[in-house]
């Protein structure tokens, strides 16, 4: 006789959602959406916290408070020596306090006669007091201290002397030299800069350098579009060519053609002329229906498109690949998972200031935490996508006295604009950056620094960078702001393959963009052979050989040596294979605002 089933009751239905639940959020979304806008999209509660963790364990810190007033009274005695003797070269006692070797704003011998030196002094000395306030403060989170002491450089930067006509013997000169028609220059640079702010930005139309005509003017023809990229591939200019076709990988927050400048410092003609068949990303300007682009999408839409267009054109079996910054982050996305997949069409990697670590990311890290990013995030929900001059005003904030105090001084005080130049042109043509891809990208990457410890996804499935076995060519920039050479440097811990690093003068763009020729340029540069153990970034500048000129003619001799014999240049296009030239470089992409 068979038991009889046992009996299960029905399960219960699922909840119904709490249709307050959506509401809520958006409710709160829109609220720190309007906090972002009223602050340029920093957070208020991120920085009072920073304040709050140092201002109570400063408090809580007996020996540091009598440290600091025993700096502040020692200080007090030189400036008080300073005031008594001047700055006498015959007078034994020398300045109280020197400007650091990177400030220039009291280079001016102005600034060192009657009452003005003694103004510079006392400011450079509240300077210093201030940088040893805000740090070594037990108890305090490096984040915290890192903020905190980023907020007081940006106030005392606001309250220097140079940026007043009261305290500024240069900007006195200045006006009696022109009558004071200095200032009546710089009110009309002023209206002008408003009047454009008020309308979104410059026109193109306007600049004395035009895209395709002054810049970014190689000669090519767009062979593939997708609703991210068009692909340039760039007319030959030698008889014939390496085998092994260039993909450039530029980052899309701003215009490709900082490798395209004008015809003497283009990195593009000068490696074209070196006989490489070159091809170049031109990144579509997303807008609001872009919202949803993540950054699977950009890699597949991006250097796996090209990769594929690339190879029909030319029937290349292996393609030397470069990324540049975010592009080249991207790029090394790209050879993890194509390494996961056992697609070996890359010949070589090179990474132009491209971070694949993120716990060093520099003083852009100030930027990113939860509650930043919280705020961005609602920004960016809002709108659909993070404006350029939102990012462009980050950017800013980070060397304030080169990029907002000095212009305000020299243009809108002085009365003096200097010419446009290319790399300035460049700088001025900003770009979107989507609300999914920029969220995973800052949370992802910076926040969580996934792709460094092997828990970024591309398909869906986790990849290595340990995984790449192609040879690398590794550039940092000694003065880099965005992406520190130490932090670029990192590479060399995250894959066994063979790193050829380098370390060039100059900063994040301008080292970048260093054509032979150019006067004192420097690098540094050491090969790790594959599988060899990596060297901390100290030790290796230590042991690194050093070299005058450009680094671009050791990355030629590099690719060369991993390159092919000549070969005739392949067709621009291959229209059999649905890839016909649709227009003439530099295309329709990088004319979008």
């Amino acid at each position: 006789m068979t038991e009889p089933a046992a009996y299960h009751p029905p399960a219960a239905p699922p909840p119904a959602p709490d249709p307050l639940d959506g509401l809520a959020a958006t409710l709160d979304r829109a609220a720190f959406a309007g906090i972002a806008s009223m602050t340029g999209g920093l957070s208020p509660v991120t920085v009072a916290q920073a304040f709050s963790d140092w201002a109570l364990h400063l408090a809580a810190s007996p020996g540091k408070r009598l440290d600091l007033l025993g700096k502040a009274v020692r200080q007090w005695l030189r400036l008080a020596d300073q005031c008594c003797h001047g700055p006498n070269p015959e007078h034994p006692g020398a300045p109280a306090i020197k400007p650091l070797p990177q400030d220039h704003r009291f280079d001016d011998p102005a600034w060192q006669q009657g009452p003005f030196g003694m103004i510079t002094q006392s400011f450079l000395l509240a300077q210093q007091w201030w940088s040893n306030a805000t740090t070594g403060i037990s108890g305090v989170s490096a984040h915290h201290e890192a903020i905190t002491a980023f907020a007081v450089r940006q106030m005392l930067d606001m309250a220097a002397p140079s940026n007043f006509l009261a305290t500024n013997p240069v900007l006195q000169q200045r006006i009696l030299d022109t009558g004071g028609m200095c200032l009546v220059e710089g009110a009309k640079l002023f209206l002008a800069d408003l009047a454009e702010l008020t309308r979104g930005g410059p026109d193109p139309k306007e600049s004395p350098l035009q895209i395709g005509r002054d810049i970014a003017a190689t000669p090519g023809k767009v062979v593939y579009r997708n609703r991210l990229i068009e692909l340039i591939q760039y007319s030959p200019t030698t008889a014939e060519v390496k085998p092994e076709p260039v993909l450039i990988v530029p980052a899309w927050i701003m215009k490709y053609y900082i490798l395209d400048l004008s015809a003497n410092n283009s990195l593009i003609a000068w490696l074209v002329g070196q006989g490489y068949t070159v091809f170049a990303i031109s990144w579509h300007n997303p807008t609001s229906e872009d919202r949803n682009l993540d950054m699977d999408d950009y890699r597949q839409l991006g250097p796996m498109a090209a990769l594929t267009a690339i190879q029909a054109i030319t029937g290349a079996a292996h393609i030397h690949a470069l990324g540049y910054c975010l592009g080249g982050t991207l790029l090394s996305i790209a050879a993890a998972a194509m390494a996961r997949e056992g697609d070996e069409r890359l010949a070589s990697v090179t990474l132009l200031a491209a971070q694949t670590d993120f716990t060093e990311p520099g003083e852009l890290g100030l930027f990113i935490d939860e509650g930043q990013l919280n705020l961005l995030d609602s920004m960016m929900w809002e709108r659909g996508y993070l404006d350029s001059h939102q990012m462009g005003g980050a950017f800013q904030m980070l060397r304030p006295n080169d990029l907002v105090w000095s212009r305000v001084l020299n243009e809108y005080l002085m009365g003096e604009r200097p010419g446009v130049n290319d790399l300035m042109a460049w700088n001025a043509d900003g770009t979107r950056m989507p609300y999914a891809m920029h969220s995973e990208y800052l949370r992802r990457l910076f926040l969580h620094n996934d792709l460094a410890e092997g828990r970024f996804l591309a398909d869906g499935r986790a990849i290595a960078l340990s995984s790449i076995r192609q040879p690398l060519f590794v550039v940092g920039t000694e003065t880099d702001h965005v992406a520190p050479w130490h932090s670029v440097h990192k590479i060399h811990m995250l894959t066994s393959a063979a790193i050829t690093f380098v370390l060039t003068s100059g900063g994040h763009n301008a080292g970048i963009v260093s054509e032979p020729g150019h006067k004192h340029r420097h690098y540094h540069m050491l090969e790790r052979r594959e599988g060899q153990a990596a060297l901390s970034p100290d030790d290796w500048l230590t042991q690194a050989n050093p070299y005058e000129g450009s680094w671009w003619e050791a990355w030629g001799r590099w690719l060369d040596a991993h390159s092919g014999s000549p070969v005739p240049p392949p067709p621009m296009g291959a229209p059999d294979k649905g890839y016909l030239p649709i227009a003439a470089a530099p295309g329709t992409y990088v004319l979008e605002n």
